[in-house]
């Protein structure tokens, strides 16, 4: 089968059944999305209630400044064939999935009952009568889809691999795993019933299979930052108030600056689109929860109530890092977490931050294996989430408390703007 036929028959796929409103929301996600419309973008991509659809289709991504939902299912995959015409293949099929589980449809046309009794069904059926619950899926693609660890070119992409997307460097203090790590494709499905994120990954995985493997996934909850000036603040598990200075879906100048991709950054195929840095951080909550009041907020550089830092009464009031106490000594203290990540500190650098908190069960010696799933997006990740990092390990009081343990980087193209396109199309081309 041509390509163009394939295409058009993953148009039908991935439409089908969606009718009015799925037309619908392809129109209204590329006029939403369209650039430097950061508040029509938000109006037509929040979720008036947890059963709402976001639009699939725009010039941006779904699940990066759409406001963030509740729960997180987020899964690396190892590519494990050599074929290209195969991966390519895969890739439209997960398009027209996603294009469907993200308006509430099943990842197939004949969905869970409705084919073949003498064959397996086209979709997994445990969100069969769910809602589309805020439903986004965002995909990116790995520095060793481009080289893997041989250094095989396996799909003839190598040279269109961005310098941004180089590997992380090493941190001090880093502990990581390398089973929990890297990965050729990342897929974020984040929604507000965790069912309908983990169906989304599950069906991904299912028609993909001897195409890619699991490498690792991540179940989150309780999302700690806001993308949305709708959104209040929310809290990690050390109970403090996160991502006060998150960058915000209304800032359009600033997502231009230090989110999107812009034309010259690198390849062409990259320019609108974002680098997503995932991290696993344990956090040590039993340590933490022993340690006084006072102490943890001078390890924060912020009043664990209402989110102040010290040297001011509201969370959004500008820190004072000139500001001493009676005996001569930093009010933030020097090597308090908010002053170390603080953009004036960095140079400037910023982030979208997207993470998620979890709790993996016990460690097995009474402890909880719990943490915060960091994700943050950006338009070059050596260039702001480097920097930040590398003082963060040096210096940052907070490292009595965490251990890092995994970590990836992904290149996330931009959105798609119609039926007749795919994820990985511009790579793959």
């Amino acid at each position: 089968m041509h390509e163009r036929q394939k295409m058009e028959r993953r148009k039908v796929l991935g439409l089908a059944g969606a009718g009015v409103a799925g037309a619908a929301a392809v129109g209204a996600g590329a006029l939403a999305l369209s650039r430097n419309d950061a508040t029509t973008s938000v109006a037509t991509e929040l979720v008036s209630d947890a059963g709402g659809a976001i639009p699939f289709y725009g010039a941006r991504q779904a699940g990066i400044i759409t406001p963030a939902q509740d729960r997180l299912h987020f899964c690396a995959f190892d590519v494990i064939t050599d074929d290209k015409a195969a991966l390519v293949d895969m890739l439209q099929d997960w398009t027209a999935a996603a294009a469907r589980m993200t308006q509430g449809r099943d990842a197939g046309t004949f969905g869970a009952v409705g084919g073949s009794l003498e064959a397996p069904p086209d979709d997994t059926g445990e969100a069969l009568g769910l809602p589309a619950s805020g439903l986004t899926l965002t995909i990116g693609f790995g520095p060793t889809l481009f080289r893997d660890a041989r250094g095989k070119d396996r799909f003839g992409i190598a040279a269109k691999r961005p310098a941004a997307l180089a590997d992380l460097p090493k941190f001090p203090r880093d502990v990581l795993e390398d089973a929990i790590s890297g990965g050729d494709i990342g897929v974020q499905a984040c929604a507000h019933d965790p069912q309908v994120a983990v169906h989304a990954i599950r069906n991904l995985a299912r028609i993909g299979m001897g195409k890619v493997s699991v490498r690792w996934s991540q179940l989150g909850f309780g999302r700690t930052s806001s993308t949305s000036t709708s959104q209040a603040t929310p809290r990690n598990l050390f109970g403090f108030k996160d991502g006060t200075r998150n960058l915000k879906a209304e800032e359009p100048a600033l997502l231009d600056e230090h989110l999107w991709v812009q034309p010259g950054d690198g390849p062409e195929w990259m320019t609108g689109g974002s680098y997503l840095v995932t991290r696993k951080v344990r956090m040590l909550v039993e340590t933490w929860d022993r340690s006084p009041l006072a102490e943890q907020q001078t390890i924060i550089g912020r009043d664990k109530g209402e989110g102040a830092p010290l040297t001011g009464k509201l969370e959004h009031d500008e820190p004072d890092f000139a500001a001493q106490d009676g005996e001569g000594q930093p009010v933030i203290p020097m090597d308090s977490h908010l002053r170390l990540a603080h953009p004036d500190q960095n140079g400037g650098a910023r982030m979208l931050r997207r993470g998620y908190n979890f709790v993996d069960g016990s460690d097995g010696l009474g402890r909880l294996n719990a943490g915060l799933f960091f994700m943050a997006y950006q338009r070059n990740p050596h260039k702001q989430f480097v920097p930040v990092q590398n003082s963060l390990a040096k210096l940052d009081a907070l490292n009595e408390y965490i251990r890092h343990v995994s970590s990836a980087v992904f290149a996330c193209p931009p959105g798609l703007p119609a039926a007749d396109d795919y994820w990985g199309r511009s790579l793959f081309a």
